[in-house]
């Protein structure tokens, strides 16, 4: 099994960044845990990270031709404005699951709208990393449980 994770803008400024809401682990931490969750569960990741829609439209995209099997997606700003993300998890039908690390409902009320949480088939909130893993699991066991349906 395969899973793309893609991070949106600003992501890579995990440390950086508002550490009271994102905390202190970096960017390079979330990758190392990725890859480690990965590891554990017989996953094969690739990540990616960009401050640009149009790089995170093309990556799920080509991520249908690469026959990636499920994708984790933290579209950080764009969860809210980006309809151009949702129409390309649309098009692909590859499953996904949206992850935040902070809890977007607890947050300003333009956060509270997540268009990709109209087509993921879970969306994780204000876990941290741990979102991560749960979502690494819970797309090895959807897409082995529906391996069928492909």
């Amino acid at each position: 099994m395969k899973v793309l994770v893609i991070n949106g803008p600003n992501l890579n400024f995990l440390g950086i960044r508002e550490p009271d809401i994102y905390g202190a682990q970096t960017y390079a931490q979330l990758i190392s845990f990725i890859e480690k969750t990965c590891k554990q569960e017989e996953v094969e990741v690739e990540c990616l990270q960009s401050n640009h829609e149009g790089a995170i439209v093309d990556a799920i995209q080509q991520a249908y031709f690469d026959h990636i099997d499920g994708i984790v997606i933290n579209p950080a700003a764009y969860t809210h404005t980006s309809v151009a993300i949702l129409d390309a998890l649309k098009a692909v039908s590859i499953p996904a699951v949206e992850v935040h690390l902070s809890d977007i409902y607890e947050r300003e009320a333009f956060r509270h709208i997540s268009y990709p949480s109209l087509i993921c088939k879970k969306s994780i909130y204000g876990k941290g990393f741990e979102g991560y893993r749960e979502a690494i699991i819970f797309l090895k066991e959807y897409v082995t449980k529906n391996q069928d349906t492909y």
